[in-house]
C-alpha cells in the first residue's frame, strides 16, 4: 500500500507522489523517476515500487514531475500547457524538492494515521528512459547525497528531438510530438531547447560520467531503441563506475504495457538485477 503526498512548489506547480513505505525499519530510500511522456501510475511503476520496497526494505517513492502534463486525474494528460514547458532544469528542481523533503522529514504525507519512519541515507535513484538521464545529472550535481543510480533503458543524450522539431521550436516558439498511446499532439515550447543549449556542460552525461564517483548501473533490454543502446556503449566506455546489464528480448518497457497486465520475464529480470545492484552498493559502503 502507498501513501499519497502533494507538494506545492509554487503557484500552479504541484508535485504529486506516492510513498511505498518499508514494512519494518527502512534500510534507505529509493526514488523512481518516470520518463518522457511518462507518469508515476503508468504500467509497471506501482508494481516495481511495491516489489522493491518489500524485497529491499526500502522506502520507495514514485512521483509526477510538476510539468509532466498529468494533473489531478492520475491517468490522463490534462495539463499539456505545462508539458510544453517541461525542461530538464524544472525536473531537476522537482527531484531536489523531494530529496530535501525526505532529508528534513517534511514530506507532506496525506495519511498520517501511522507515522512513517524516514531514512534519507542511503538514497538511490531509479530512472526509466529520460528519467534515467535526469537521475544521472542529479547524482553528478549532488554526489554527496546519492549512493547509486540505476538507469532502466535510460538516455545518455538529453536532446531527444528531431532537427525539424528544434527548428520549429526556435522559429515558431512551439512544435508538437504525437503520443502514440493516446493519439494526443503534445506541445513542446522553445524554452525546452533553450534550456538544453544553456546547460550543455551540466547536461553532458557522457562527459560528466568520466569524473563521477557514484555507482551507476545500466539495465537495458536488448530490443531497446538502438540510439539508447549506442548511448549506453558510450557511457560504459567513459567511466569504470558504469556497469551494464542486458536483458534478453526486453524492449523499452521490458515488454510491460499500460494498463499493467502483469510481470513479464524481462521486467522480472530487470527488478532482480536492480535488487542485486542496490545490495552491491550497500556492501561497498
Amino acid at each position: 500500500m502507498s501513501i499519497s503526498f502533494r507538494i506545492e512548489v509554487a503557484q500552479d506547480r504541484v508535485i504529486r507522489g506516492e510513498l511505498f513505505p518499508a514494512e519494518y525499519h527502512p534500510q534507505g530510500t529509493l526514488i523512481i523517476c518516470h520518463g518522457f511522456k511518462g507518469f508515476k501510475d503508468w504500467g509497471f511503476f506501482p508494481h516495481v515500487a511495491e516489489t522493491l520496497s518489500s524485497s529491499l526494505s526500502l522506502n520507495v517513492i514514485t512521483f509526477n514531475f510538476s510539468h509532466n502534463g498529468v494533473g489531478d486525474n492520475p491517468l490522463e494528460f490534462t495539463e499539456l500547457e505545462k508539458f510544453a514547458k517541461n525542461t530538464y532544469t524544472r525536473e531537476l528542481e522537482d527531484l531536489d524538492t523531494i530529496v530535501k523533503a525526505i532529508r528534513s522529514n517534511t514530506l507532506p504525507l496525506e495519511d498520517q494515521g501511522e507515522r512513517v519512519e524516514m531514512m534519507p541515507e542511503p538514497l538511490y535513484l531509479l530512472g526509466h528512459s529520460r528519467g534515467g538521464g535526469v537521475s544521472l545529472i542529479y547524482a553528478f550535481d549532488h554526489p554527496e547525497l546519492v549512493s547509486g543510480v540505476i538507469s532502466w533503458n535510460g538516455i545518455t543524450n538529453v536532446d531527444l528531438f528531431t532537427e525539424e522539431q528544434k527548428q520549429e521550436m526556435k522559429q515558431n516558439g512551439r512544435t508538437y510530438i504525437v503520443n502514440a498511446r493516446t493519439g494526443q499532439h503534445m506541445p513542446l515550447d522553445r524554452e525546452i531547447i533553450e534550456d538544453i543549449e544553456a546547460n550543455q556542460q551540466r547536461f553532458n552525461i557522457v562527459e560528466r560520467a568520466k569524473t563521477a564517483t557514484v555507482p551507476i548501473f545500466l539495465i537495458q533490454g536488448t530490443d531497446d531503441h538502438p540510439r539508447l543502446i549506442e548511448g549506453s556503449k558510450r557511457l560504459v566506455n567513459a567511466s569504470p563506475q558504469v556497469q551494464w546489464v542486458k536483458i534478453e528480448d526486453g524492449n523499452h518497457t521490458f515488454n510491460a504495457i499500460h494498463p499493467f497486465a502483469g510481470e513479464t520475464k524481462p521486467l522480472y529480470e530487470a527488478i532482480k538485477h536492480t535488487e542485486e545492484a542496490i545490495k552491491s552498493i550497500l556492501q561497498r559502503s
